[in-house]
């Protein structure tokens, strides 16, 4: 009796062992699958780069070059520091801060990190009036109704570039898929990005930068046009349309500043061409022609 006693006792240390240890397998699998799915999409000072299926992000800031081998270690620390968390909970969600339009004022920083087109910086007080951004491209006209209630510092950046015609002559330079990073986005933006499938582009900005917006107030669905980044604070000039819903868990650090109401299925046609040798430039160019913003009367 006592001996059989003891071998249950053993049979069920055995058991919980078992079981604790699945349980951290769970939880281990679904935090890599959060590292994947969340990717980062980088801007002027960043670069997304597909290794293995994940989609990394390599901060360009301190003078990093985006090559595959910087994104497979940001990958691998990424997945060593989400496996080292002690519990699989999800990071708390910003509260998008409120702004007070009769005060409102922006402030943005000569930033020479990247290549850069400088063309001066915006005013500070924001254009309030500016209504609908239209993207001429080789393929058609992308129409953009913005939202400069929500996020006028980013809007009246863009109404300043517009009106130093920043965007002309420029290409749409990344497509990231579902199959290859988890995401469904087609990014623009940068002005000395070849996209011709030999030189990734997404070092190039305006020589400056501003703080995020709008955070935590809307999720990316499809048609959502918001700023790639590479960290808080660092927006210029790269933007990203979405063309999926399987991007809208991306998490609330790209500030959302738009939403396309013509012309997505020009961004579908992009996304269905594929992508160049790189793995990265649409094969189906996109050459913005002007990127012109009307406001209210």
């Amino acid at each position: 009796m006592g001996g059989k006693a003891v071998a249950t006792g053993k049979e069920r240390q055995k058991q919980l062992a078992r079981e604790h240890h699945e349980r951290q397998l769970q939880r281990r699998l679904e935090r890599e699958a959060r590292v994947k799915r969340t990717a980062i999409i980088g801007s002027s000072v960043g670069v997304v780069v597909v290794v293995g299926g994940i989609v990394a992000a390599t901060t360009l800031l301190g003078g990093g070059n985006g090559d595959p081998q910087a994104a497979a270690s940001a990958t691998a620390s990424a997945s060593t520091s989400a496996s080292a968390e002690p519990t699989p909970s999800e990071p708390p969600q910003p509260t998008p801060t409120p702004i007070d339009l009769k005060t409102v004022s922006c402030t943005y920083t000569k930033d020479a990190q990247g290549k850069v087109k400088d063309v001066g910086l915006p005013p500070k007080k924001p254009n309030l009036k500016a209504q609908t951004m239209t993207i001429k491209t080789n393929e058609g006209d992308i129409v953009v109704d913005l939202m400069p209630k929500k996020a006028p510092c980013t809007v009246n950046s863009f109404d300043y570039l517009a009106s130093k015609n920043y965007f002309d002559g420029t290409k749409c330079h990344r497509l990231v898929t579902p199959d290859t990073g988890g995401l469904a986005v087609l990014q623009c933006g940068d002005p000395l990005a070849k996209a011709d499938g030999k030189e990734q582009g997404g070092n190039g900005g305006p020589g400056y930068k501003y703080a995020d917006e709008n955070l935590g107030g809307m999720k990316y669905n499809r048609g959502v046009v918001a700023m790639a980044n590479a960290g808080a604070g660092t927006n210029g000039s790269q933007f990203f349309i979405v063309y999926g819903d399987e991007t809208a868990s991306l998490p609330p650090q790209y500030t959302p500043f738009g939403t396309v109401t013509k012309g997505m299925e020009i961004v579908d046609k992009v996304a269905k061409g594929g992508f160049l040798e790189d793995q990265t430039s649409p094969k189906v160019p996109v050459d913005i022609k002007d990127v012109t913003i009307t406001g209210k009367s």
